[in-house]
């Protein structure tokens, strides 16, 4: 079988991986000049199973409620006049139940824990270096209330099989030194062990270079502007360097997936995000982590990648603006050097700003779109790096007719529409904006 991906991210060079180890012909198209050079180009860095937190969730919409009007809100939402994002924010009101937020939490920490053992074994298998730690994460927390708040999500993911176990002041520090300037302001911590740190754009490229070893085919700079339809199958894909055929293809596009799939009259509800990340090099190792932070106050992560520090966070809903915020990059950055000081040099700092596919009840969609030989595999949020391995080999296996080692129920994307896509139609050709790469 002929396969063509549309997207060469995280998502669409493992799914590459996945069919062409099985001994399909692949095929990958993307707009950029290499692979991994949006969202996956500089993200958090952070492989956290544990952190399967849904976003649309009880206690995350009193959060969010609160943050109206703060200039430094880990989350801005720019309501516009968008009826696809005023439907998307109807369906995630809809999921800030305790009833879906468990339900959903089932679904993300079956895939995220699926996706690390997918790249523990790739990673035995192909020898990939990609910076990684395996020394877990601490999720810390400032407020007494807030910790206490977080127990019963915690405790939920731990009965789920990935542990996450409160720890206090003491063994916070014992397992991370690094935290000991901040230590008066730690009201506690979950410890989760099984989470892991690494680079995913240096392991995107990596895997992508294997994958052309195993034949698989790589265009890029080729924009994709629609899909050819026709009844319940997909005849041809239109680029700048005109159609692409194949058997079957995958939409692998991130935040841009909805646009492409709309032009053969498919719904996809995933909503761009941006969010925002600083790179900093280490000038003092003794004061750097060593393992993944989680600060639960600021909404921002930190992982040690190599010799820097990465911090990432932020989040606005409001279109495909990719735009650098001076404001919150430098928060961000004041924020990192403000719990471990002197560990980076602010001077060299690199600043990014990237677009994450998220969907109402932060779940992916993975599997079939209702036509005959189209799939989809998109909408990881802020775990597409922790999703990604998972993701890719349940697909690939669901593509090939292999049973896979996961239940796939609750990925379909019918579970917003309960029926496939409507009739072909023309649409019109989406205008996709090249967004910027590090800036300093």
């Amino acid at each position: 079988m002929h396969v063509m991906i549309c997207g060469a991210g995280l998502i669409g060079v493992t799914t590459a991986y996945y069919l062409a180890k099985a001994g399909h012909q692949v095929t990958v198209v993307d707009r950029r000049d290499g692979p991994a050079e949006e969202a996956s180009f500089a993200n958090g860095g952070q492989l956290s199973p544990s952190y399967v937190d849904p976003w649309a969730s009880p206690g995350n919409l009193k959060r969010m409620l609160g943050w109206i009007g703060r200039r430094h809100a880990p989350l801005l939402y720019r309501l516009r006049l968008d009826p696809p994002l005023w439907e998307w924010t109807v369906r995630f009101l809809a999921n800030c139940s305790e009833k879906n937020q468990g339900a959903n939490t089932k679904h993300m920490l079956r895939i995220a824990m699926y996706s690390l053992g997918q790249l523990q074994a790739l990673r035995e298998e192909l020898g990939i270096d990609y910076g990684q730690r395996t020394a877990g994460t601490l999720h810390i927390f400032r407020s007494p209330e807030a910790f206490e708040r977080a127990r019963l999500q915690a405790q939920r993911v731990t009965d789920l099989g990935c542990s996450r176990e409160p720890i206090g002041r003491d063994e916070c520090l014992a397992l991370e030194p690094a935290l000991s300037h901040a230590a008066d302001t730690l009201a506690g911590a979950f410890h989760s062990p099984f989470d892991e740190t690494g680079n995913a754009h240096a392991f995107c490229l990596g895997l992508a270079e294997r994958c052309v070893a195993m034949g698989v085919r790589f265009y890029f700079d080729t924009s994709i502007s629609s899909i050819t339809r026709r009844e319940f199958k997909i005849v041809d894909v239109r680029t700048t360097k005109g159609p692409f055929r194949a058997d079957a293809f995958v939409i692998a596009l991130g935040s841009y997936s909805g646009l492409v799939a709309k032009t053969g009259n498919i719904t996809l509800p995933v909503q761009p995000v941006k969010g925002y990340s600083v790179t900093m090099p280490i000038v003092d190792e003794g004061k750097a982590p060593i393992m993944g932070i989680i600060d639960d106050e600021r909404n921002h992560i930190y992982s040690r990648l190599n010799g820097d520090i990465r911090v990432a966070g932020m989040a606005e809903i409001g279109g495909f603006d990719t735009w650098i915020n001076d404001v919150r990059t430098s928060f961000i950055c004041d924020s990192a050097l403000d719990l471990f000081p002197g560990a980076a040099d602010k001077s060299r700092a690199e600043y990014w700003a990237g677009l994450r596919p998220q969907t109402p009840d932060s779940v992916p969609i993975i599997g079939r779109s209702g036509l005959d030989n189209l799939y989809i595999n998109t909408g990881h949020g802020t775990l597409g790096w922790t999703m990604a391995c998972g993701s890719a080999r349940l697909l690939s296996d669901l593509m090939t007719g292999h049973p896979p080692a996961i239940d796939p129920e609750g990925f379909d994307n019918r579970r917003f529409f309960g029926v496939g896509p409507g009739p072909a139609k023309k649409s019109k050709e989406p205008k996709l904006r090249r967004p910027p790469r590090f800036r300093n």
